[in-house]
């Protein structure tokens, strides 16, 4: 099943960041992305060695047209520098549920309004134009930080599943899952442009 079925191609911009279909034009920066502040050393996350970057893009592409990832480059507008990368996955069209993840960001831009805008973006064309009933995360139960910033969102934790997936140094981690329902958006969404609007 191709993802046209549901997640068609589609670019999202505000507030100076602009997602749009990650290719492998983005190789370059997006390996530059990674190597601010080395991030595929951090055992909880899914981050490319910078000579995997472009298996990492390829293999984005096979899920995407297999249906069930739709990965983003995170650019910023003004320079056009390739600040990370988000996706959906686990999309699910007769249920009508998409999941966000994949998503890490350059060392400098974590901890500014990237990732916030990221996720409203993310989550205005889920819910108000893909008509999705449920968004959902999933983590490792050691990132705390990830956990806390979904938590932030306003997300509820839906539970752990114990033994669930490999992480890269070939340990078993347990995934802690979150969701949000269509009818809890206003207030998230709400939340997500005070965050955006006040001083920082």
């Amino acid at each position: 099943m191709s993802t046209s079925a549901f997640v068609e191609p589609v670019t999202l911009a505000a507030r100076g960041v602009r997602l749009e279909p990650l290719s492998l034009g983005h190789e370059a920066g997006l390996r530059q992305a990674a190597e601010d502040g080395e991030l595929w050393n951090i055992r909880v996350t899914s981050v490319p060695e910078p000579k995997d970057t472009r298996d990492y893009i390829e293999q984005a592409l096979s899920m995407r047209e297999a249906g069930n990832r739709f990965a983003f480059a995170v650019i910023d507008e003004a320079s056009g520098t390739v600040l990370g990368t988000s996706s959906y996955h686990d999309i699910l069209p007769a249920v009508k549920r998409v999941e966000i993840g994949y998503t890490w960001y350059a060392r400098r831009v974590q901890r500014t309004h990237v990732n916030t805008t990221c996720k409203l973006l993310l989550l205005q064309h889920a819910f108000d134009t893909l008509g999705c009933h449920v968004v959902g995360w999933r983590t490792d139960n050691f990132n705390f930080a990830s956990q806390a910033a979904i938590e932030r969102l306003g997300a509820k934790k839906d539970g752990v599943i114990r033994g669930h997936a490999l992480r890269r140094d070939g340990t078993i981690r347990d995934t802690v899952m979150y969701s949000l329902r269509a009818g809890e958006w206003p207030e998230v969404k709400a939340q997500l442009l005070y965050l955006l609007d006040k001083p920082r």
